[in-house]
């Protein structure tokens, strides 16, 4: 005997959407119809388009239809709003995600989830001055959220509002102990105020981060060579240019390679190791010709280094006019 499979849950949920839609749209009279069922199904579909990748893209612009006719029907109904937004928003639309959420903030200033939502959905599409006026607004209702604390500071370190980030972080120590995504921050806008304390920062966000980030660790040696702390800082480089598996649009193992080189040869200009760096960096793809003239003209490198320099950057300008030109 051939045992049939048993219907998933997608089935049932399919079969309750289409009794309940022919109902509906089967009224005599359109007064008859209630938002409320409009909204029931709409998020049915949302339900089934988070659950099923594969049919997500049909099921969302489903329970959109639906929705959209909740609002008509009761345009009170600031449920059908949010839940368009969340739509809108996972679908990677977040500037008509914003305009949802804020769409129920004019009815509803105070409104927490729209409020985060719309400051969220400010950050995805670039749009910082927004989310920093709506984060303002959900930090005087709930003080004392450290998440939202932390993507307002995001924020604010995107617009380079460096002092004013410090401080809203500082307003959640225990955030700053606990979480490594937070102390990088702080580490990040304390560096970018050129303030020593930066070092520790970046020390604890490298003991308390699981991975560390090879541009974390990259940051932290510059604030290392920023303090004067020559030898831990090369330490840090070694340990980002071994941490970044790939390059990247913002690090690039061979630029890392090179700054390694650089600090080598003025710390300790009577270590060849420098000049070997400097040779692997070039060979590993660093291309700045500028970037090694500039060694030519520092102080603390030693004149038989800034021969070799010459020799390595004599090498790369004609390696560069002996490739083929397109």
């Amino acid at each position: 005997m051939k045992i049939r499979p048993v219907p998933g849950k997608e089935f049932f949920s399919l079969i309750v959407i289409l009794l309940v839609s022919q109902l509906i749209l089967s009224c005599a009279s359109r007064s008859e119809i209630k938002a409320e069922e409009y909204f029931s199904i709409g998020m049915a579909y949302y339900e089934l388009g988070q659950n099923n990748t594969a049919n997500r893209e049909r099921y969302f612009q489903e329970a959109e239809k639906w929705l959209n006719r909740a609002r008509s029907a009761d345009k009170t109904m600031t449920a059908s709003d949010y839940n368009l937004g969340r739509i809108a928003f996972e679908n990677s639309r977040y500037a008509e995600a914003a305009g949802y959420f804020e769409r129920i903030l004019q009815k509803d200033p105070e409104n927490v989830m729209a409020l985060k939502a719309a400051a969220y959905s400010r950050i995805k599409n670039g749009d910082l001055e927004k989310a920093e006026a709506l984060y303002d607004r959900v930090l005087v209702l709930v003080p004392e959220s450290a998440d939202d604390g932390y993507n307002y500071a995001l924020v604010l370190y995107g617009l380079q509002k460096y002092g004013k980030s410090e401080e809203v972080l500082n307003k959640y120590p225990h955030a700053l102990e606990e979480n490594a995504a937070s102390m990088l921050l702080y580490a990040r806008v304390q560096k970018a105020q050129n303030k020593v304390e930066a070092v520790d920062s970046y020390a604890k966000w490298e003991s308390n981060a699981k991975p560390v980030s090879a541009q974390g660790l990259y940051e932290y040696a510059q604030a290392l060579e920023d303090a004067g702390l020559f030898a831990k800082s090369i330490e840090q480089y070694r340990a980002a240019a071994s941490a970044l598996k790939e390059d990247t649009d913002t690090l690039k193992k061979s630029e890392i390679m090179f700054d390694e080189a650089r600090l080598l040869l003025a710390a300790d200009p009577d270590n060849s190791e420098g000049i070997e760096k400097l040779t692997a960096a070039v060979e590993a793809g660093f291309s700045d010709p500028g970037a090694i003239r500039d060694l030519l003209i520092d102080e603390r490198i030693s004149t038989e280094n800034k021969d070799e320099i010459r020799t390595i950057l004599e090498h790369q300008m004609k390696a560069g006019s002996d490739s083929p030109q397109e």
